[in-house]
């Protein structure tokens, strides 16, 4: 198992402010239960970076904050939208959260970024320009806050793997779901 951290409440992402880009519209979002995932955005005036953040509402609905993102490239908004729809797809949201940084967590985190790049190789109509956007920008978000750099080279080779070694999303997904659920 890959220790790969992220500063998160479940999980966010983060990117310097750079010059303000274009909001990305936020992809489709399902979970187990056929509930439509809604992504709102979340003013903060916190530190300038892109950050989401999987939950329910108060109401129960399920959500996806999406935080500073106009600071961000296209890709790495997208990544972060299906990183965190990943947490809902999988059950996460609906399930008790590990302590932060446990083995339980770092492994959440890992297959929602698994799930993130499956969705991007599978649904971009150039996944490998998005790729090229979207690592260095993971990168340099991961160092801006600090992660050491055995951390975000981990990361960076999960991603690599998954996009190289598995097949579709809703595959990877199922089988999750069929590992954590075995009845």
């Amino acid at each position: 198992m890959r220790h790969i951290g992220k500063w998160c409440v479940l999980s966010a992402f983060l990117w310097p402010m750079q010059a303000l880009a274009s909001v990305v519209s936020p992809p489709e979002c399902t979970n187990p239960i056929g509930e439509t995932v809604v992504f709102a955005t979340r003013d903060t005036v916190r530190s300038g970076v892109a950050a989401g953040m999987a939950n329910r509402s108060a109401d129960g609905t399920p959500m996806v904050f999406r935080m500073n993102y106009e600071s961000a490239p296209a890709a790495f908004q997208r990544f972060i939208d299906l990183h965190e729809c990943a947490h809902h797809q999988t059950g996460d949201v609906d399930r008790p959260h590990p302590p932060r940084n446990s083995p339980a967590h770092l492994m959440n985190e890992s297959i929602a970024d698994c799930v993130a790049i499956l969705r991007i190789r599978d649904e971009s109509a150039d996944p490998e320009a998005v790729m090229a956007e979207l690592i260095p920008a993971l990168r340099s978000a991961m160092t801006q806050v600090g992660f050491p750099e055995i951390s975000t080279t981990s990361r960076v080779a999960n991603l690599q793997h998954c996009y190289a070694n598995y097949g579709s999303a809703s595959e990877f997904i199922s089988g999750v779901r069929a590992s954590r659920n075995p009845d």
